[in-house]
């Protein structure tokens, strides 16, 4: 592997570190159900319960079961190191405003009963790397967009009301969050300067100078732009 390819590898393994690190603080809390043979779901979010505030927080961590807890730690990793990879400069501003609006939002909004998952979270990641990169003009960031859309745009489906005891209120209330971010943290593409864009007085140009290789500076600008809740 070149020296190119190995920069490539450390920069994707620093985007999935807090993405990972989540995930696994919600795979103790998994296992220490399962040890301890009891149910942490009663710490999940209660609609507009203010004794029940901290379902805001907790909610991401606790989940209903093995097939629950793996789907959303797939779609969480994969989604939060995206974000993390393509978007660094913005990711952990919409990081942590998923983390506390997609389970504000849901508390308003939702209905009845206990609302557990990551699904918010992760609805909120997709909503958000989909729409900065179709607004940013950029094609990396729309073909990145174009990615979201192939593997995760069944999601949508997640938005609408059902009758499975899915939380479609904590995807909606993610993908607003997302979708909202997008506005608050664009991403802004540079445009090259355009010669036409400076006035050049003729009676004051040389035309009879010469330049060296030494006069001129080149710089190179890269811009690193960077399922189911129940």
């Amino acid at each position: 592997m070149n020296n190119d390819g190995k920069i490539e590898l450390r920069r994707l393994f620093s985007a999935s570190v807090i993405p990972a690190f989540f995930m696994a603080l919600a795979w103790l809390m998994f296992a220490a159900e399962g040890l301890l043979n009891v149910s942490l779901s009663q710490y999940g979010l209660m609609p507009r319960e203010i004794s029940h505030w901290f379902g805001i927080l907790t909610m991401p961590f606790l989940h209903g079961g093995l097939s629950h807890i793996f789907a959303n730690t797939v779609s969480f990793i994969v989604l939060g190191t995206m974000l993390f990879y393509f978007y660094p400069e913005k990711a952990l501003h919409v990081f942590l405003i998923s983390y506390f609006f997609s389970g504000i939002i849901t508390w308003l909004i939702a209905s009845g009963g206990v609302h557990i998952g990551a699904s918010g979270m992760i609805y909120a990641f997709a909503a958000y790397i989909f729409t900065v990169g179709v607004r940013s003009g950029n094609i990396r960031n729309m073909a990145v967009s174009l990615i979201i859309v192939f593997l995760y745009g069944s999601m949508v489906w997640g938005l609408y009301p059902q009758n499975t005891g899915i939380s479609w209120e904590g995807h909606l209330a993610g993908a607003v969050t997302g979708l909202v971010c997008a506005f608050i943290f664009p991403i802004k593409t540079e445009k090259p300067e355009s010669l036409d864009d400076e006035e050049v007085d003729d009676d004051d140009y040389d035309y009879n100078s010469t330049l060296d290789d030494s006069d001129y500076e080149i710089k190179y600008h890269y811009n690193s732009g960077k399922n189911n809740g129940k």
